[in-house]
């Protein structure tokens, strides 16, 4: 298998090189790719530095890198135009069509996509990971009043990552509730939940991946054996089945995938924007 080294490359957190770029790298399957981030690459020394340790990737590999860049400043960029790598600019690659069609020079401002501008978002946010983590797995449900959205399903389904990520990602108040030998047993939702069930959402997976991941954390005892698996998993699509509850197979998604797949079955604003 192909084996190349790439590079993020921005002035700021490196998120949004890294977000564009691995989109892109997805599509070439035949390839292994070692990944490094170079963040906050915001003075001509620094640029001067990943140009130097670009170019020793490359005589060590003999293949060049490919550099996915979000630098703004054209002082800074211009740097890397002779590194011997593959330079691929998301910046100017959309914003010189962008300028052309809006009539209007862009700003070239450093920080914009990251930066704390808008306060009321970035305190959106911020409640919402609270909330999440607050009523994580059950508790406070008396908070349930103020939730976009309850997560259900049983332990180890991806619950408390789509609600963290739901929060710091889009503002929404996401809660969980995990499903257990009680709800199994009578076929009911508990009380607390009835009086917000257009609130519910359920979360699946399939019995080989819930195994293999209960067996990493716990190993030993019925937790993670292959009949408890599948009886709380039959347990549990039960109840979505009975109560008409939305609910989704995790087992192929990443936690952004479930967390837009979410959004779009239920309908629930995106409170910021990513």
């Amino acid at each position: 298998m192909n084996r190349r080294v790439v590079f993020f490359l921005s002035d700021q957190t490196g998120v949004t090189a890294e977000t564009l770029g691995r989109s892109l790298l997805t599509q070439f399957g035949g390839h292994e790719f070692d990944q490094v981030t170079l963040p906050f690459v915001e003075t001509v020394d620094k640029a001067d530095e990943a140009v130097r340790r670009i170019n020793a990737v490359a005589a060590e590999t003999g293949v060049r890198p490919i550099i996915f860049s979000t630098l703004v400043r054209d002082e800074i960029r211009d740097r890397f135009l002779g590194a011997r790598g593959l330079f691929l600019d998301f910046f100017e690659t959309f914003l010189i069509p962008l300028e052309r069609e809006l009539a209007t020079k862009s700003s070239h401002t450093v920080g914009r996509t990251h930066g704390v501008k808008d306060r009321a978002a970035y305190t959106r946010r911020i409640d919402a990971m609270h909330f999440s983590l607050d009523a994580d797995d059950g508790l406070r449900p008396g908070s349930y009043e103020e939730a976009d959205v309850i997560l259900l399903g049983v332990s180890r389904s991806g619950k408390t990552p789509t609600c963290l990520y739901l929060a710091l990602t889009y503002g929404v108040f996401a809660a969980n509730y995990p499903l257990s030998e009680d709800e199994f047993e009578t076929g009911r939702l508990p009380p607390v939940l009835e009086p917000h069930r257009r609130k519910l959402f359920g979360l699946t997976i399939s019995p080989e991946r819930l195994q293999q991941i209960r067996k990493e954390r716990r190993p030993e005892g019925r937790y993670a054996s292959a009949e408890q698996v599948r009886y709380e998993l039959r347990g549990a699509e039960a109840l979505f089945q009975r109560y008409q509850i939305p609910h989704i197979d995790t087992t192929e998604f990443s936690i952004e995938e479930i967390a837009s797949r979410i959004l779009s079955a239920t309908g629930i604003e995106r409170r910021v924007r990513a």
